[in-house]
């Protein structure tokens, strides 16, 4: 599962689910961090940035098929990264909240999942786009007016996802076919 850094999947019910923390928030919470900063204090977060942008570009160039020495330079890259997030106590407490968040994430094997398994992405921006159609009408429509509101219109919403991943060529045409059949289940009507 990659995921973000809310604290819903940090659940206790979630501890045992394997995560990728999204890359590109981590990236955002280290930007928050340096915006902030100047001199010395700067460093923790621009070296961290680096060492995750070597290990996306890593990725990226063994999906391309150009990574030489792949295993090899994943594991330095870790190394360094575990290096750089060992338990410590750091001078400025903005940067001591980013190592001991991300360091515990880190620890957890949810940092870099993907460079140790290729099915796993850096990023859960391609979870975000399939949902993002979704969070537009809602936001278009002002949200659902109570809960059974909001459980059709998730039902409804994973209804199309699932008919647009399975190929079809028109969803008008699956979701008319869907509402004129009858249920299997349906008593049936004298």
């Amino acid at each position: 599962m990659v995921t973000d850094r809310g604290r819903s999947y940090e659940a206790e019910e979630l501890l045992g689910v394997k995560q990728q923390k999204c890359l590109d928030h981590l990236n955002r919470n280290i930007n928050e961090v340096l915006e902030t900063k100047t001199g010395r204090a700067r460093g923790f977060g621009v070296k961290l940035k680096g060492l995750l942008k070597q290990a996306r570009q890593l990725w990226r160039d063994q999906r391309a098929g150009k990574a030489r020495n792949f295993q090899a330079r994943a594991e330095r890259i870790e190394e360094k990264i575990t290096d750089h997030l060992r338990r410590r106590r750091l001078q400025d407490e903005d940067n001591q909240r980013l190592l001991d968040g991300i360091g515990l994430q880190h620890d957890r094997g949810n940092l870099l999942r993907f460079l140790h398994e290729p099915h796993v992405e850096p990023t859960h921006n391609r979870g975000e786009r399939t949902l993002r159609p979704a969070g537009i009408v809602r936001g278009l429509s002002h949200g659902s007016k109570n809960d059974r509101g909001a459980e059709a219109f998730a039902a409804f919403s994973s209804v199309l996802q699932t008919a647009v991943k399975s190929g079809v060529s028109s969803t008008i045409d699956t979701l008319h076919n869907l509402f004129r059949s009858k249920p299997r289940d349906a008593p049936v009507q004298p």
